[in-house]
């Protein structure tokens, strides 16, 4: 049964956080005193967020991958699993190291400097761009579960 909840855990708060990323980068294109606190709250939100996306997924993977890896490779996209699913499993830390740089970065007068905005907005950026790379591969990895099990079924 947690399984089922588990896979929309994962894909939530990744979602989740990249939104509260977008936000970060809203409110840094406007930096002024009157939104500094509320960027700073949204960069810690999408930094954990996005740590809950990583670490739910992680779960998911040691539980219950395994099957699910087995329909990929034996269905019609293998691909899936061994282009989209590899990359996933590497790329990914680099959402998580600009995520977790995110509340770092926002800590300075952002609304003063624009070093320090532009540092905001890059990583913000990144941790959309990222995110969306994650949502695409993980939506080709589903297919290619769906594929494999319905390979097996009409067999």
């Amino acid at each position: 049964m947690f399984k089922n909840y588990e896979l929309l855990l994962h894909p939530t708060f990744g979602v989740l956080g990249m939104m509260a990323a977008l936000w970060v980068f809203a409110e840094a294109l406007n930096a002024r005193e009157g939104n500094v606190a509320r960027l700073r709250t949204l960069a810690m939100w999408s930094c954990g967020l996005i740590w809950l996306a990583y670490l739910s997924a992680g779960l998911y993977y040691v539980l219950y991958y395994g099957a699910d890896k087995a329909l990929i490779n034996a269905g019609p996209w293998p691909w899936a699993h061994g282009l989209f699913m590899e990359t996933k499993e590497h790329l990914f830390f680099l959402t998580l190291l600009a995520a977790t740089l995110l509340p770092i970065a926002t800590s300075g007068a952002v609304e003063k400097s624009r070093a320090v905005r532009s540092l905001v907005l890059w990583t913000s950026g990144g941790v959309v761009l990222l995110a969306l790379v994650m949502e695409g591969a993980g939506a080709v990895i589903s297919m290619g579960d769906k594929l494999g099990l319905a390979a097996k079924l009409a067999m």
